[in-house]
Parts: C-alpha cells; sequence; structure tokens
C-alpha cells in the first residue's frame, strides 16, 4: 500500500482509460461547476465593480510595482500560510487540510496517467505522498468536523448536526478515508474491496460535482478576495470603515480563550 500504486493494482480490472477518462470528467466538472457558481452568483461582476469603487474611492493611487508586491504578499501569507485565520488551531487543520488536499489530489492525477500499470511501476515516493495525503485531510478535516466548527465549539451544537455548507468538507473526508480503505483492503486482498471502491468513487464523484451547491469553489474566490482587502488598505479606500483605532484588538480573557474566528 505505501510503496506500490493502489491505481496500478486496480488496472487488473478496470483499464487504464476507465481511470483517465473518470479523471478527466472530474476536473470537466470542477471547472465547469466553479464557472457556473461564478455566473449564477454573479460572483464575478461583484468582484469586478467592487474593484472599480475601491479604486474611485482611494485616497492614493497604487502603482504597478506596489500592486505586484501586494499579490506576493496575499499569495504567501493568505494563500500559502492561511494567515486570515486569527485561531491558530483552526489554522493549523485548515493548512493540513489544503496540503494534504493538493497531495492527495496531484498523486492520484500521476499515478493514473503516468504510472496507470504495474508494467510502468511508480516511484514509491508517490503511493507515500498519496497516503500522506489523504490522512493529513483525515487529521485536518476530522479535527475541524468536531472540534474547531464554530457551531460545535463556540455554539454548543452537535457535531453530528449537518446543514448543506458541509457537503464540501464531509465529501472531502469521505473520499480521502474511503480511498485509504480501499487500497488497504485492495493490498491485503480482501473481498470487501469492490465495495469500497465503489463507495470511494462515489464521494469522489460527490465531492467533484457538487460544487455549485458546496463551498469548493471558495479556494478560487478566497486569494482574491484577500488581494483586494490588501488593495482597500493600501490606497486608503478600506470600503468606508473607520481607520485602525489605538489600542489593540482584545479577545477573549485571561480565564477563557477567545471564540473568534
Amino acid at each position: 500500500m505505501f510503496t506500490s500504486s493502489p491505481f496500478a493494482e486496480l488496472s487488473a480490472s478496470i483499464p487504464p482509460i476507465v481511470m483517465q477518462t473518470y479523471v478527466v470528467i472530474m476536473i470537466i466538472l470542477v471547472t465547469g461547476g466553479t464557472l457556473y457558481d461564478i455566473i449564477h452568483k454573479k460572483s464575478a461582476k461583484y468582484f469586478f465593480n467592487n474593484w472599480r469603487n475601491v479604486k474611485n474611492k482611494g485616497t492614493r493611487r497604487v502603482g504597478g510595482g506596489e500592486m505586484v508586491s501586494l499579490a506576493i504578499q496575499t499569495a504567501v501569507v493568505e494563500g500559502l500560510t492561511s494567515g486570515e485565520f486569527c485561531n491558530a488551531r483552526r489554522r493549523i487543520a485548515h493548512l493540513l487540510t489544503m496540503y494534504g488536499f493538493l497531495a492527495y489530489a496531484i498523486t492520484t492525477g500521476i499515478m493514473v496517467f503516468w504510472y496507470p500499470t504495474p508494467a510502468t511501476p511508480a516511484p514509491a515516493i508517490l503511493p507515500q505522498v498519496w497516503t500522506m495525503g489523504a490522512l493529513m485531510v483525515c487529521l485536518g478535516g476530522y479535527w475541524f468536523w468536531f472540534f474547531i466548527r464554530v457551531d460545535v465549539a463556540a455554539e454548543g451544537n452537535s457535531p453530528f448536526r449537518v446543514v448543506r455548507a458541509d457537503l464540501f468538507i464531509l465529501s472531502l473526508l469521505a473520499s480521502a478515508t474511503l480511498g485509504l480503505a480501499w487500497a488497504y483492503l485492495q493490498a491485503t486482498g480482501n473481498w470487501w474491496t469492490n465495495v469500497f471502491l465503489g463507495l470511494y468513487l462515489l464521494a469522489t464523484t460527490v465531492l467533484f460535482a457538487s460544487i455549485p451547491w458546496s463551498k469548493f469553489s471558495h479556494m478560487f474566490y478566497k486569494p482574491a478576495a484577500a488581494l483586494q482587502k490588501r488593495v482597500e488598505e493600501a490606497n486608503g479606500s478600506r470600503r468606508n470603515l473607520p481607520g485602525p483605532a489605538d489600542r489593540p484588538e482584545i479577545f477573549g480573557s485571561a480565564r477563557r480563550e477567545p471564540r473568534h474566528y
């Protein structure tokens, strides 16, 4: 399981072209779902209109060099390190899930397209990264789901309460968990392998096909929103909000940890 590609072993029963076609369909669903979400919610129209208003209301002009600097800061702070999260636990859980998902998805594509059969064995590092990525998704995702969610940690609701906004995280956790279970059962030759393969494909399909109804596409919106916020602070518009106070923000108390998110 940790040194051989589970998809190469699967090629004994499912032709590689079928697996590759499935991955392509998932990519199309992500692209189409995101575009539909943008058009349906008019997110792009709102963003560009707001960008124009911010530029007109600014008290100073942001030059090209400064804009590049702001974009780099956004990519590093908000993109790579999730610096928008004040709560350290939430930030760590988010980073585990984000980087785990990237490792899990990218290595899946590499193994399916470049090493689809045992005749072209994948380097041992690929299935290891795939497994580690799925485990990171599970660690960060389950930590968030049971202990960090606002409605659980701050509002006292049951962690088993499910609403439509939870579709993304639940389908992601299901995909990673069932993928690990399927790979293990396949490596051990268990007769439950095909059952878990079907569940794994179902969960993965829900994850990528439900973009218009889930929070999947927010990973594309967040960098744009973070950049816009930095530009607003740089040109002085600040969305018509007052400037920062002299005293720093104080959350929680010495006896109770903060619950702001």
